[in-house]
């Protein structure tokens, strides 16, 4: 898919969230007969991401830090920090859901203000949650984990025809040593294998960046370089 195939807009430059010496552009889809599942799994090979019920893509001038990741479900295998955090978690139970509820939210301004204050969604509020996680053309689903009757985290992930694409994790600040988003992952990973899907995407991979390098950890996975997804295999192979 090619871009001059997309009617899109540019928003205006202004700094970068995760590069301090970066200004940030976005490519945004302005297309609604694009928005849909279907057409949204195409632009996901294509590099666009999902924050509400915008798609878009990093469009900035002299960076391409931004680097979409997936990883192939049914060829991953955790390594052994991953096998332990699997068992530290052991304990929970889960349950998808299809819509969204209160103690979502709830949850969300806990961990924003409590993990997130040098965050640009800090100070948390409902306009900016529905306005990044809720989707009208494609609702996500919900993923709770629960240690006994309590909620302590909640991942948010889209469902296309052969795809996952991981949104969000939410969890109790408290229960950090569970290490609970990169359980959000696996899980999510496991999920997908379970509903037969092929790919599991994760966003944009930055190298640079501290809270957004931690997703090549997942192996094997693919990275879209310069419009071709190339391979990183497990070190075994």
């Amino acid at each position: 898919m090619t871009e001059m195939a997309l009617k899109v807009g540019l928003t205006p430059e202004q700094k970068c969230s995760y590069l301090a010496e970066q200004r940030e552009r976005l490519m945004v889809l302005l297309d609604p007969n694009r928005l849909s599942p279907t057409s949204y799994e195409e632009l996901l090979k294509a590099g666009f991401r999902r924050s509400g019920d915008d798609l878009y893509r990093p469009h900035c001038q002299g960076c391409q830090a931004c680097c979409s990741l997936r990883i192939p479900v049914d060829e991953f295998t955790p390594d052994r920090r991953q096998r332990r955090i699997l068992r530290r978690n052991q304990d929970l139970s889960f349950t998808l859901s299809h819509q969204d509820k209160p103690e979502y939210y709830d949850l969300f301004c806990r961990y924003i203000s409590l993990r997130h204050k040098d965050g640009t969604m800090y100070p948390p509020s409902r306009k900016q949650y529905d306005g990044f996680l809720l989707c009208s053309w494609m609702p996500p689903l919900f993923m709770e984990f629960h240690s006994g009757h309590r909620l302590i985290a909640v991942a948010i992930t889209d469902a296309m025809p052969n795809s996952l694409s991981a949104m969000y994790t939410l969890f109790e600040p408290e229960e950090e040593s569970r290490s609970l988003g990169a359980y959000a992952i696996l899980s999510q990973i496991a999920l997908a294998r379970r509903m037969r899907k092929q790919w599991l995407y994760l966003g944009y991979q930055i190298e640079a960046c501290r809270k957004m390098n931690y997703k090549t950890q997942y192996l094997p996975h693919e990275q879209l370089i310069e419009q071709e997804w190339k391979k990183t295999p497990c070190p075994a192979e």
